[in-house]
Formats: structure tokens, sequence, C-alpha cells
């Protein structure tokens, strides 16, 4: 009796096909960690040639496209890395995010903006959120006015779930760094969010 293939050795393992089948998908994977069409693109064509010339120590453990993202992950993270080397923070103004009109030194809201600045309960549920692709548009306009270095930080960390060492290592950054760098962008997207998908949300309803 001939046995039974599992789905990932029954896929059609045909290079010819990846541009049509998975090339959307990873360049939407590229272009929300990057923000940059051209640089995402050339990515995308260096992850499917790194994925041709090393098909053969594919092992058929899981899907093709999974494969390939695994491979794009490592060519964006080698780019962070490249620019974390190229362009110095002592090159990069990032006090714009600082937000000091809405906190205190000790990092609490301001009693005069409690009742206009400070987050409101957005009574979501982040798996249904993450369903809505609506969402993701909107959360990538917030990333867009954030220098590259903090968009990078945000989106190792809160997508990616890279460590705080991994993160270090790749922007070239000490840990103290790292932390002002994701205060300030966790600081941008909140207030971000709050008015341009969850107020938004409470007048649809």
């Amino acid at each position: 009796m001939k046995e039974a293939q599992s789905p990932a050795q029954q896929q059609t393992f045909d290079p010819a096909v990846w541009v049509d089948e998975h090339g959307d998908c990873l360049f939407r994977y590229a272009m929300f960690r990057l923000r940059d069409a051209s640089v995402a693109e050339d990515l995308v064509q260096e992850t499917l040639l790194s994925a041709l010339q090393s098909y053969h120590t594919f092992a058929g453990r899981g899907s093709v496209r999974t494969w390939l993202i695994g491979i794009l992950k490592h060519k964006i993270i080698d780019h962070f890395r490249r620019l974390s080397r190229e362009t110095p923070a002592s090159q990069v103004d990032e006090t714009a995010f600082d937000h000091d009109e809405l906190f205190v030194s000790e990092g609490t809201w301001k009693d005069h903006f409690e009742a206009d600045r400070a987050p409101t309960d957005w009574m979501a549920n982040p798996a249904e959120l993450l369903e809505k692709r609506e969402f993701w548009s909107v959360l990538q306009n917030c990333l867009s006015p954030l220098p590259a270095r903090l968009s990078s930080a945000f989106t190792l960390r809160e997508v990616d779930g890279h460590s705080t060492e991994e993160i270090c290592e790749i922007l070239s950054i000490t840990m103290n760094n790292l932390w002002v760098m994701l205060h300030r962008a966790r600081a941008h997207l909140r207030r971000c969010l709050e008015l341009n998908w969850f107020m938004q949300e409470k007048t649809r309803r």
C-alpha cells in the first residue's frame, strides 16, 4: 500500500510558480517592515534568488511560503544591520517623537491632559485586530512618519518578537538606547492609532 503524503510533501515545489504564488505575500511582508517599495522589491528578488540557489536544502517539513519568508526575514535583518552602520544614531533626530507634552518626568500622563490626551480604553481584542486588513493599513500609515530606526526597533520587537539582545545586536545600539526608541515609537503609535482607528471605530458603530 502506498503511504499517504503530508500536505507539505504534496505541494508542487516548482520555482517557476514562486513569483505568482508567493510574490505578493513576500512583498507585503517586506513592505510592512521596510516602508520602502524599492528596497522591498530588491529584497524579495534576493530572497527568490537565494531560494533558487539553495532549494535542494528544503526538507519539505513546512510550506514553501514559510520557507521563503524565513529567508526574507534574514535578508531584512541584514538590511537593518547595513542601515545602522551607514547611519549612525548621532545623525538621526528622533526627539520629535518624545511626546513630552503628554507626560510628566515619571512617565505618567499630565493631569491637565488627562481628559483629552491620555489613552482611552480601546476595548479591543488584539486577535480580532490582526484579522482586519484595514487595521494593518492604518498601522502602516502610523509607522510611516517614524524614522527608520524607530520603526525598525518597533517591528523587530513587537511584530517579529526578537529579544532585546538580538535587536541591540542588529541595530548596533545599547539596551538603554533601545528602550528610549521603543518608548518613542509606542507613544507615537498609541496616539496615532487612537485618533485614526479606535475613535473612528466608535463613530462607525
